[in-house]
């Protein structure tokens, strides 16, 4: 199949073999000819990378009656930097076609510019949705001659919270005009907005929903939390060529992330909501130019990153909606060429990694951390492919290497060797120097846990339980899952009862009557402290520093009807002042 063959006109087959295109995509395939050529609307199920942008953008433009200086297409898209993507790619498109103007229009720019534009005349409008309500409450864009509507990233726009905006720009386009929403996954949500204003709408799924890029194979490294970032950057030093998104849930550990990268040395940088236009767009240059090979992203600001080329996508623990996990691993192994969608998490992500893997239809392969000696190699090694594969301007170089023979000429080959190489990676040897290894070992199965509880002697399991982290302090206190106490509740806990102060937990283990977990020793005494003055759902708390010997489970029992007097909504603690457990 060709694009000629699909019925894309003269003018655009000459641009689109301009910049390389030779035979069209198969979402590409599917969508052009039923634009070119049926009257109903399309759904179109797709990932990031597939060729969606050329898949409405040929058929649109070449709809479009270049006579008239009005709207008649409308593409609205989550993102500042999408919205530009798409109108730079339809200007490349139609840079053969005579009097089509495309309009980018988006907050964070001047309003001003875009008014004139649309005074002027424009056929096509990229826009956000809040700037273009914004030009249709001043009156300036008028949409009663468009015939084509575009929802791009349909789903992203509604986890934006997009959807009353959406709306609102749909009440002022005809009734009768072709709508077209492209989406990498099908939430409830898109149903509905396809089901209110499209019509007998016809979906084409490239894969099959929801599921993950073919071509990004999906991994997984195993690690305690406060060791994730040490396996990140271990990550990066065993891919000499990375290329990479690190995602980030907040802006916070976005920005505290990449200033540690930094710091370390690695060609990093933040990409955010906290910052300036001007700053994104100048992250995104450096980043695009390869300055940058390490872009530490929110969800967010990443949407509309147009780079085919990435080599991993590295999730810094997952996302709670599979659909943006689907969104990350997209960014890898697009235009046909491979990549690898990683995710460092520790045993309490387990469980949402399994979900993931259950609604994407793919497998997650577990790794194990590259070790020091494993990194020191592929390093070496790739420094050994770079001096092979060098090439020498002999001519300018004969000028100066008989000075440095003579200098360096009693050395041997193995000799001058070693020292390049010590030169070049005396850094990395002493960083990784005794450095241990980072995996956490799986735990047995659950009856086997439960060994040494009721009363059973302890076995090695049960102390090694007991037993803090290297640096860390254990804490026990008398609550756990049978009184609906999990992870997020400590946390909160911590956070509501120690003032001024962020606490960084270790290893978790929760148990049915009490709950086992690791702070930094110099946090220790303060914890059990706090924890001592506070309840949890009328339960006053118990604790302390852990014994390994001690068996929690019967001092746990025999706590279990020790209520505080005043009872307390779930999740909600309360301190309680001048009183005390009476226990030491």
């Amino acid at each position: 199949m060709t694009f000629d063959e699909l019925g894309v006109s003269e003018p655009l087959l000459r641009a689109i073999t301009d910049m390389g295109f030779e035979n069209p995509m198969p979402v590409q395939e599917k969508v052009i000819p039923h634009l070119l050529n049926e009257d109903t609307d399309v759904i179109a199920l797709a990932q990031t990378g597939t060729g969606k942008t050329a898949a409405f953008g040929l058929p649109v433009l070449q709809r479009i009656d270049s006579s008239l200086h009005e709207p008649q297409a409308l593409i609205i898209a989550p993102t500042r930097e999408l919205c530009l993507q798409i109108a730079g790619d339809l200007a490349d498109f139609s840079k053969y076609i005579d009097d089509v103007t495309v309009l980018p229009v988006y907050g964070g720019s001047s309003i001003e510019s875009q008014i004139r534009a649309l005074k002027r005349g424009v056929q096509i409008i990229v826009a956000t949705p809040g700037r273009l309500i914004d030009l249709i409450n001043r009156g300036v864009a008028k949409l009663h001659n468009v015939h084509t509507v575009i929802l791009d990233e349909a789903d992203e726009m509604l986890n934006m919270g997009f959807q009353d905006s959406i709306n609102e720009i749909l009440e002022h386009v005809p009734a009768e005009r072709k709508m077209l929403l492209f989406s990498a996954t099908m939430p409830p949500e898109i149903a509905r907005i396809a089901k209110k204003y499209m019509h007998d709408p016809v979906e084409y799924v490239v894969g099959t929903r929801n599921e993950g890029a073919a071509n990004v194979k999906h991994v997984y490294y195993l690690v305690n939390a406060r060791d994730k970032y040490l396996a990140l950057k271990r990550i990066a030093d065993d891919n000499p060529d990375i290329y990479a998104i690190i995602f980030c849930r907040t802006r916070r550990d976005t920005q505290e992330i990449a200033d540690e990268l930094i710091r370390d040395g690695y060609n990093a940088d933040a990409l955010h909501g906290d910052m300036s236009q001007q700053q994104r767009d100048i992250v995104m240059k450096k980043f695009h130019d390869r300055v940058i090979r390490l872009l530490v992203a929110t969800d967010v600001a990443a949407r509309g990153i147009d780079v085919d080329d990435l080599t991993h996508v590295i999730n810094f623990g997952l996302p709670e909606d599979t659909a943006v996990y689907t969104h990350r691993s997209g960014r890898t192994g697009r235009a046909g060429k491979t990549g690898v969608s990683i995710a460092i998490i520790h045993t309490r992500e387990k469980g949402r990694l399994r979900e993931i893997e259950r609604i994407i239809g793919k497998k997650f392969e577990r790794k194990e951390v590259p070790t020091p000696a494993h990194i020191i190699e592929k390093q070496l090694y790739h420094l050994a492919d770079k001096i092979e594969r060098v090439e020498v301007d002999v001519t300018e170089m004969d000028k100066y290497t008989p000075g440095v023979i003579k200098k360096l000429g009693w050395l041997s080959s193995e000799d001058l060797i070693k020292r390049v190489l010590s030169l070049e990676f005396k850094r990395l040897l002493d960083y990784y120097k005794d450095a241990p290894s980072i995996d956490v070992i799986d735990e047995k199965p659950a009856k086997e846990k439960r060994k040494g509880e009721n009363n059973k002697p302890l076995n090695d399991k049960d102390k090694d339980r007991r037993t803090a982290d290297k640096g860390m302090e254990r804490i026990y206190v008398n609550v756990g899952k049978r009184d609906g106490f999990y992870a997020g509740n400590l946390i909160d806990m911590l956070n509501h009862t120690i003032a001024g102060q962020r606490v960084d937990v270790g290893r978790i283990d929760l148990l049915p009557a009490y709950t086992l977990f690791d702070v930094k020793k110099r946090d220790a005494k303060k914890v059990v402290g706090a924890l001592k003055s506070a309840d949890f759902m009328g339960k006053r708390l118990y604790s302390e520093i852990a014994e390994a010997d001690k068996d929690y489970a019967r001092a746990s029992n025999r706590r279990s009807n020790d209520k505080g007097s005043d009872e307390e909504p779930f999740g909600v603690f309360k301190r309680k002042k001048g009183k005390k457990s009476g226990r030491k």
